[in-house]
Formats: C-alpha cells, sequence, structure tokens
C-alpha cells in the first residue's frame, strides 16, 4: 500500500546531481588557481585525541579487583603438604631398579 504511494515515473530533468554540481565546482576552483579548503563537518572526533583521554581515564580507574585464594580452614593444615608430581615419582621409580641388562641371553 505505501509503496503504490511513493511510486511515481522518473523524470531526469527534474533530477539534479548535488555531488556532481559541488565536484564541478571544486575542479574549476583548482582549475583557476584558487586555494582549496577542506571543509569541516559539524561531528567530527579525533581519534587519536579520543583514545589518549580514554588509556588516560583508565589509568586513573581503580584497577579491576581479581579473585582472592580461598584460606584454608584450620582443620585443612595438615592436608596441606607439598605433592610431588607424576615425574618426580618416575624418577624415584627408576632409581630403585635395578639397571636391566640390554645383552641377550643365550638358552
Amino acid at each position: 500500500m505505501r509503496h503504490n504511494q511513493k511510486t511515481s515515473t522518473f523524470e531526469p530533468e527534474k533530477f539534479e546531481d548535488h555531488y556532481e554540481a559541488a565536484l564541478t565546482e571544486l575542479i574549476d576552483q583548482k582549475c583557476s588557481g584558487k586555494p582549496i579548503a577542506a571543509k569541516a563537518g559539524e561531528n567530527v572526533v579525533d581519534l587519536m585525541d579520543a583514545l589518549k583521554r580514554s588509556i588516560a581515564n583508565d589509568r586513573r580507574a581503580e584497577p579491576a579487583k581479581g579473585k582472592k585464594p580461598r584460606k584454608a580452614a584450620a582443620e585443612q593444615k595438615e592436608m596441606l603438604l607439598p605433592i610431588s608430581g607424576k615425574r618426580a615419582a618416575k624418577a624415584e621409580a627408576k632409581k630403585d631398579k635395578p639397571a636391566a641388562s640390554r645383552a641377550r641371553k643365550r638358552t
């Protein structure tokens, strides 16, 4: 329904290309030797300044609080003994065993 309301025939003589007009004016200025000044936009943000402000704000903010390790209960103190890993246990086992002979036994 709305599509039918907005539909009409295209009349090229009524169409005005604003981009083409601005580009033609810029080319004419350049050909005549006039200095060309860039037009400043309304909402232009300097990204480097914004980044520097953001970094400065992060440094001033308090550091994030991480997780604190749990404290052991009083009755668990006897369980907090150092435990050697698997590699240390294998090394001890090899020390206890006599070296096996690689020589081939004849029967």
